[in-house]
């Protein structure tokens, strides 16, 4: 039998966009979820909306949230680096082909992540740099609607999300990150709720006042593999990560970010900035493994004007 992703779906009395909104991905993740569940109660209760309809799915992937996990147990497959999927794979691949499903249903898309149990992430929206300029700049519209500080473009050419679904299905789609390291945060919690809403209002599924602008900076950077998180400043040695700085602060390259302690006391590796940026993740489960990131970092030079 196919998996079915539990959602709630909400219409408005006007034909309009479709809006999918996706949290959960990672079962660690929890601003996503609660943010979700908000919206789905404010839909329930009262369901503004004017034109469209929204589809809200707050835990794509249940058996990791059951876990507590980035993944499910079962296979150990990262679902964002598992779609598209398929119908007759693995738990992770059956999710990872119904999520699929449903981004090609849809008009508009954001997925909503945080840094997990394992890291921090400065707040910020991103997005593919897709060839197509109708669809890029609908992403750079969503992007700055949805309204925190640091706007994220990056390489299209990334493969197995969410992001490369849509953008292989012609939808244009964002992603959200908050924070993270194991906790969650009525801050990431109420920025979510509020920047769904601000989306929907630029998509003008619902009437809403337009909030002062929270963005600080804009970078897009369409290097290969940037926005892949996971392969950024890699620990040199297994062992302990200590580090005196948070996410958003700026570096110059050449900079210790920190320090990785082996388990002996014998050996102390500095981390150095690759390049003089805003560190928009950090590690904060100070064990790591070699090759495990330790940070990222968004370089200056690529920053756009804000206007």
């Amino acid at each position: 039998m196919a998996i079915t992703l539990t959602s709630r779906h909400f219409k408005g009395d006007r034909e309009g966009p479709h809006l999918l909104v996706t949290g959960g991905v990672h079962g660690d993740e929890f601003e996503p979820i609660l943010a979700i569940r908000r919206l789905i109660r404010l839909f329930t209760d009262k369901n503004p909306l004017l034109c469209g309809q929204i589809t809200l799915i707050p835990v794509v992937n249940e058996a990791a949230f059951t876990r507590g996990h980035r993944c499910a147990g079962e296979d150990g497959l990262d679902l964002a680096r598992t779609c598209p999927g398929r119908a007759d794979g693995s738990l992770t691949e059956q999710v990872a082909f119904a999520l699929s499903v449903n981004i090609r249903e849809c008009d508009a898309y954001i997925d909503l992540h945080t840094g997990g149990t394992e890291l921090s992430v400065y707040p910020l929206t991103g997005y593919s740099l897709v060839t197509d300029p109708v669809i890029l700049e609908r992403q750079r519209c969503m992007a700055r609607d949805f309204n925190l500080p640091v706007i994220w473009g990056t390489s299209a050419e990334l493969e197995g999300r969410s992001m490369s679904v849509a953008r292989d299905a012609g939808v244009p789609a964002i992603y959200a990150e908050y924070l993270g390291s194991a906790t969650s945060s009525e801050a990431g919690v109420e920025a979510y709720f509020e920047g769904v809403l601000n989306v929907m209002a630029g998509l003008g599924m619902l009437r809403r006042t337009a909030p002062a602008s929270r963005v600080i900076q804009i970078v897009e950077d369409d290097r290969p593999g940037s926005g892949h998180m996971q392969v950024c400043h890699p620990a040199p040695i297994a062992g302990c990560f200590e580090t005196k700085h948070i996410p958003g602060d700026l570096v110059r390259k050449g900079d210790p970010i920190g320090r990785i302690l082996d388990l002996t006391g014998d050996i102390a590796l500095p981390v150095l900035a690759e390049e003089s940026g805003r560190l928009i993740v950090l590690r904060t489960f100070p064990r790591v493994r070699s090759g495990d990131p330790v940070a990222v970092i968004i370089p200056d030079e690529l920053s756009l004007p804000l206007e």
